[in-house]
């Protein structure tokens, strides 16, 4: 069985479910429609379909993916580039990895630099970082390009 790369949801489970049903039957193996979902549902760690349903959205909107081209400001540094990791998280917000196009100063002086070309935050579904650098401004903010 093969699982979705989406984020975990209803539909994401039931098109699984789908894709089993069509695989056991290229095998001559039957599979209902109910014991496929039931399948589905323990290989993700579920009790049972019910459990699963009663525990997941019908669908969820992934704000960022993998490869996605984003632009923002990263302690208060303007940056463009792309998402080469993101992962959900158990309160719905993001852990991004992000890869700068141009590495970013991330000194409050100049007297000295420390640039980073790759960074990994955790944001929210809207893109700010709800960790605050000393002066209440969010460390990352990130949108798509």
């Amino acid at each position: 069985m093969s699982f979705s790369s989406d984020t975990l949801s209803a539909h994401s489970l039931k098109s699984e479910a789908k894709s089993l049903r069509q695989e056991r039957a290229r095998l001559g193996q039957d599979l209902s429609h109910g014991a496929a979902l039931e399948e589905v549902a323990r290989a993700h760690g579920f009790r049972d379909w019910n459990t699963a349903r009663a525990a997941l959205p019908d669908r969820v909107s992934v704000p960022f993916q993998v490869g996605m081209r984003v632009k923002g400001l990263y302690l208060e540094q303007p940056f463009t580039g792309h998402l080469i990791g993101v992962q959900l998280r158990g309160d719905m917000s993001y852990t991004i990895t992000v890869m700068f196009d141009e590495p970013v100063n991330i000194t409050p002086t100049f007297m000295f630099a420390a640039h980073r070309q790759r960074v990994t935050a955790t944001v929210t579904a809207d893109g700010i970082s709800p960790a605050l650098r000393g002066n209440g401004q969010p460390q990352m903010r990130v949108m798509a390009e």
